[in-house]
Order: structure tokens, then sequence, then C-alpha cells
């Protein structure tokens, strides 16, 4: 697949997540299967450049390409800005929001708030296209609401402005991430606009993005909240799609492995203590994606809130696993 000039592997996307698709995150979803990692969302705005988590959020060191920077904001000019210090920093493809339904950002008239100014979309994607050699990305929803759902007149402002690819989550932002997601304005859209597009929301397995593929004729899917605390995903759905078979599940053995490996990373990127806190909500989505969280899980996962070092949490995990071993070998 194309990105303008730039060739990834496969149809496969990792999706841009606040707080979730840092360093480590994409690198673990790289290794199993994705072919492009969005990264967390950057502010454009000026003041906000040299914090810490937007430091963090532009740090790519080791990090396989090709590196995809999501920025966000409403200003033409600040936009165009933070793309360019963004390619100088090592960017191969830029991504602007045009999606995130939070209210922090809505409230900054930026993300989905957007949507509600056309002429204003217009003059941001031109500016930022106009001030970068690399690919710009679009990701985007189907509108403000319901009622005023826009995509087609979007799609027309990108295709216009020069963006390079459009993914769409198939939902309102008033609709945030209720609701099943809706794929009908996406296969609309195909039948109308030749840039490369990209299907995004609720798509949780193989057959699942097989079907979404088939039904909008999109390029790729990307996944977001599946891949939490199951980053495997992309491998079995890349399996379905090249061979119509199903990969045999990961053994738990596997899944510790891979959960130990992901802490680590974090304890390395963020330094012991604040990788401990943030290890807490993966390994909480580890375990909910395996059988379900059981009424023992909920023990284990207050002992995991409760540790302060990297070695109380491994050690914790280890004992985990290691105790559902000896039950599943006793039956």
């Amino acid at each position: 697949m194309l990105i303008g000039t730039i060739s990834i592997a496969n149809r496969l996307i990792l999706a841009p997540m606040a707080g979730i698709t840092d360093r480590p995150f994409r690198t673990l979803c790289r290794r199993l299967g994705a072919g492009l990692a969005v990264s967390e969302m950057l502010s454009a705005n000026p003041a906000l450049m040299d914090s810490r988590k937007s430091r963090e959020r532009a740090d790519h060191r080791g990090e396989p390409g090709p590196i995809a920077v999501q920025i966000a904001g409403a200003d033409p000019a600040s936009m165009a800005e933070a793309a360019r210090i963004n390619v100088g920093q090592g960017a191969q493809i830029i991504d602007i929001n045009l999606g995130c339904p939070a209210r922090k950002v809505c409230k900054a008239a930026a993300g989905s708030a957007l949507l509600r100014d056309e002429a204003l979309v217009g003059r941001i994607l031109e500016a930022v296209v106009r001030a970068v050699p690399v690919p710009v990305t679009l990701k985007t929803r189907t509108g403000w609401s319901p009622e005023t759902r826009n995509l087609p007149r979007i799609a027309r402002i990108a295709r216009e402005a020069g963006i390079a690819l459009i993914a769409v989550h198939g939902r309102t932002r008033a609709c945030g991430y209720g609701g099943v997601a809706e794929f009908d304005s996406l296969r609309a859209l195909r039948a109308e606009i030749d840039l490369p597009l990209v299907a995004n929301g609720d798509i949780d397995s193989p057959e699942g993005a097989a079907a979404v593929l088939a039904d909008t004729g999109a390029d790729a899917v990307m996944i977001g909240r599946a891949a939490q605390g199951r980053p495997w995903l992309f491998r079995e759905i890349g399996h379905y799609l090249a061979t119509g078979e199903h990969l045999a599940p990961p053994s738990p053995e596997w899944i510790r492995g891979l959960l130990l490996e992901h802490l680590d990373a974090l304890y390395r990127f963020y330094g012991a203590a604040r990788g401990v806190r943030i290890a807490r909500k993966h390994v909480g989505w580890y375990l909910c994606g395996r059988a379900g969280r059981r009424a023992a899980d909920h023990d284990f996962l207050a002992r995991i809130n409760r540790a302060e070092t990297p070695q109380q949490q491994t050690t914790a995990i280890r004992a985990r696993f290691d105790s559902v071993r000896r039950l599943e070998d006793a039956a």
C-alpha cells in the first residue's frame, strides 16, 4: 500500500490513541504485524511543544519506519509549523487530527470540532500540505452529529488540498465511542472519491477486518482499542487476510513473555516510577483480553496497582501466570 510515495508493508494500521500509542506500544505492534503505527496526538500549540508530554510523544528513537506523527490544532499557521518541526525530527508522514471527540480538544476548536467549519478545515489542510515535503494524511469522523454528517464534503476538501490518505472512524463526534460503528458512509465515499481510504471503528477480529474491507472497498483498516492488551491482533488479521485461516491462539506462556517485554520497555522509556504507574492499565487490558476478567483478577489488579517498583509488578505477574498454569494443568 502506498501513502504518497511511501510504501507500507500491509493494510493494517495502528490508530493514534492519546496515552496509549507511545513508542513502546507502537514498536510492539509493528513487530506483531502492523504495517504502520501512528503516534499519539501532538498539540500544535507552541506553548505546549516543549512540554515533557510532547517530548515523549515525539520520541521515535529506534522505532521502525515509516514514522507517522499526528498533529492537532485549529490555527493553519501553527499546524504548518508543527508539521515542519516534526518532519525535522524525523516524521515521514504527517497526520491531521479531525476526529478526536475529547471535550478538552473540541473545546479548543480542534479535533472533530473542526468538522463544523469546513472553510477552516480547507485552510489547515492546505497550509500543512504546502509546509512539508512528506505525505499528509487525515483522520476524521463522519460528521459532528448524525444530523450533520459531512464526510463527502470533507473528503473533497482533502483531495483538493493534496491529502494523501483519509482514515474514517465510522461514528460522528456526538456518538463518541457508543453504539456500533457504521460503514455505510465509507462505502458511499469509496464510490465517490479515489483517495486511499482507511476504515476505522469496532474492528476487533480477523473476520471483522475482512468484512469491513469487502463491504466498504477500503484500502486498509485502522485498529485502536481492540489492540489494547492484544497487540498480536495485527498478526492474526494479517494471516487471515492472506490465507483465510486462523492462527492458533497464543499460549499463556507467550502472552506472559510479551507482557513482561512490554512492561520492561515502559520502565525504560518513562523511568521506573512513572513506568510502573503507566503499566497498570496495560496489565488490566492484557488480562481482559485473555478469557474475560474473573473475580480473582480483581484481587490481582489491586496488587498490581499497589506495586511501587518494577520488580514488585513483574513478580506479581509471573506469580499470576504460574497460578493459571497450575490450574490448567490440574484440569
